[in-house]
């Protein structure tokens, strides 16, 4: 009996995962069959669930996987991003957006502009020179 309440919930789970992505959602769980009832994928947050038919009911535990080294591994990127955080707000050492730039930023800026005009302009000299072919 507890086979036949499983296999049902299955593929009520099933039917509804697939009515989902015909209306263009993703289903949020997906079902996977075991040999002790079925494994419940949360797709939003990757958390895996075994489930198994109990009293005329679904029951269903977190599966042991590695939540501890993930977790260990958010705090550690947590710490890093907050270091790095510290790191460049210490840093401030930058002009404040709306600052205006220097004589020097500028001169740079319109050195690179001139450069960029002449090899245009020379540019369009040379294909002015180059014969052209009669179509």
């Amino acid at each position: 009996m507890r086979v036949v309440m499983a296999l049902a919930l299955i593929v009520a789970c099933a039917g509804a995962a697939r009515a989902a992505e015909t209306d263009g959602q993703t289903a949020r769980y997906t079902m996977t069959p075991t040999a002790n009832g079925f494994l419940r994928l949360d797709t939003q947050t990757g958390a895996v669930s075994l489930c198994a038919v109990k009293d005329a009911g679904a029951e269903c535990r977190a599966a042991a996987d590695d939540r501890a080294a993930l977790g260990d591994e958010i705090e550690r990127l947590s710490k890093k991003n907050a270091e790095l955080e510290a790191r460049v707000a210490g840093a401030g050492t930058r002009a404040p957006l709306n600052a205006l730039p220097s004589r020097e930023d500028m001169g740079k800026a319109m050195d690179y502009a001139e450069d960029f005009m002449r090899r245009m302009m020379r540019l369009l000299r040379e294909d002015e020179r180059a014969p052209r072919e009669r179509i």
